[in-house]
């Protein structure tokens, strides 16, 4: 690859500061590229974050940079992002969802989400690793684990500091500056504990605000695609252009009503006059430098005009549910019924079975596999059914629900991915933004999640924050090159 000569910084660079030189003709999209895929190679084999480099990613720049001028272009025209490995893309890259048996899964249609970026003129630079299966393969599998990459590893402190997963290489590939930003999915934490862990600010979108056509599913009640950034701006701008209705997605329907240009709700006095909740439950889950972190963080929204309603105690599941087990089984069964010849399973128990015969794909074992094929797979099943109601009913009518009329609050503060589960189950969204280091760095992210489709208040919420303490600090890269693995 021809060294770029330009002297543009992609480290760190936010997607608008990236459009301006490229509007201003200080830097092509080929040039972007080309820094981003330096970049990768310099540094990526200490992370194992990227799986694959799209081979079209230059050919698309040229055509991008050659259609520039003839018309106005919105935020992320000529723009590298990363997608998670369970997005699929119509290209010369597969879709694994970290799998062996998946290696050759090469799709013939984008994903909606992978449409959607390519219509705002985005480039699709590469896929990223993942904990297998959306981290539902083994419970004994590390985060950022998967067979077909390994292990990926956290920027800030590589082999020492957890990824968070299951999106964990959007996370550590977004830290360290792999693309301007990333698509990650989540079922319940997936996007918010690698945000956390990598110092990033992550989106769990309401369910159905973003299409799940072309995903490789874990469980339809909870699963969403979002965006993974470095600032909120950036996750907006990434928000707004995955965000709408599609046909083949119904759960996308009531969402016409909710779309908005996100970049709207980026309001410094965000915080001024908002009612925040905190969950003190979560809270005591953490060690001192995090709770100091929180309690910090508490005095700044306090010092912006936030109203601090402390505490509220979401109430926790008190039930197993079968929910994840049961959906996994009949979705993913859906899912691979309708792949190529080239891919050698076409079920649940094709894959078992296909990992016994591979047991080196599979070195933590696959116990979550095989819990779920155990699971009826039928839609109607009466527990599976029952189970599903029983959690709407704890995270949201006796939860989230009743801690906002009870408390009359905007949004509930919780600490990293600690409180995921609840508006996972509900299908309400959450956002994550940096909230500090440790003594150790260890970035550790403040979390706030609302109703469905509060996307506008908790972006207000979250930028207001982040304006007022800018946490985030980049992880020293040069360290990773001396050799600290």
């Amino acid at each position: 690859m021809e060294k770029s000569e330009r002297s543009f910084v992609v480290e760190e660079a936010e997607i608008l500061e990236i459009g301006a030189a490229l509007s201003e003709g200080r830097l092509t999209s080929v040039e972007l590229v080309q820094l981003y895929l330096e970049r990768i190679e310099q540094y990526d084999h200490q992370l194992n974050a990227i799986v694959a480099v799209n081979p079209d990613a230059l050919t698309v720049a040229a055509e991008l940079d050659a259609k520039r001028g003839e018309a106005k272009r919105g935020p992320l025209y000529g723009v590298p992002i990363l997608l998670k490995d369970n997005i699929e893309t119509s290209d010369q890259m597969p879709t694994t969802a970290g799998a062996r048996v998946l290696a050759n899964n090469y799709a013939t249609e984008d994903s909606f989400v992978a449409k959607q970026l390519r219509e705002a003129g985005a480039i699709i630079l590469g896929k990223v690793n993942l904990s297998e299966f959306a981290n539902f393969i083994s419970d004994k599998l590390p985060n950022g684990f998967s067979g077909v990459r390994g292990q990926t590893k956290n920027p800030y402190q590589p082999g020492v500091f957890d990824t968070g997963g299951s999106s964990s290489g959007t996370g550590a590939s977004i830290a360290a500056s792999f693309a301007a930003a990333g698509v990650g999915s989540e079922t319940s934490g997936s996007i918010l504990s690698p945000a956390s862990s990598n110092s990033l600010v992550g989106i769990k979108p309401t369910l159905g605000l973003v299409s799940r056509t072309g995903m490789i599913p874990l469980a339809h009640s909870q699963d969403t695609a979002g965006p993974m950034a470095r600032t909120v701006t950036d996750a907006a701008i990434l928000l707004t252009a995955i965000a709408g209705f599609d046909e083949e997605d119904q759960v996308t329907a009531p969402s016409t009503r909710h779309v908005h240009n996100y970049t709207d709700f980026l309001k410094k006095d965000g915080l001024k006059g908002a009612r925040i909740g905190v969950d003190r439950t979560t809270m005591e889950w953490l060690t001192d430098a995090e709770k100091d972190i929180m309690e910090r963080a508490i005095d700044v929204m306090k010092e912006q005009g936030a109203i601090i309603v402390d505490p509220i105690n979401v109430p926790l599941p008190t039930h197993k549910s079968i929910v994840l087990h049961h959906e996994f089984k009949h979705d993913l069964n859906a899912y691979l019924s309708k792949l190529s010849s080239d891919v050698p399973v076409r079920t649940l128990a094709e894959v078992i079975a296909w990992n016994k015969e591979h047991p080196e794909a599979i070195p933590y074992g696959q116990s979550i596999l095989e819990a779920a094929q155990e699971m009826s797979d039928d839609p109607n099943d009466p527990a599976y059914l029952a189970d599903r109601q029983e959690d709407l009913v704890q995270s949201g009518e006796k939860g989230i629900d009743q801690m906002f009329k009870t408390f009359e609050i905007d949004a509930i503060l919780f600490p990293k991915n600690y409180g995921a589960a609840a508006p996972a189950k509900a299908g309400y969204p959450s956002i994550t933004v940096p909230g500090g280091y440790t003594p150790e760095g260890e970035p550790v992210g403040v979390t706030f999640s609302a109703m469905a489709y509060s996307e506008p208040k908790l972006i207000e919420i979250a930028y207001s924050y982040e304006q007022a303490t800018h946490n985030r600090v980049a992880p020293v890269l040069d360290f990773i090159e001396k050799g600290d693995n």
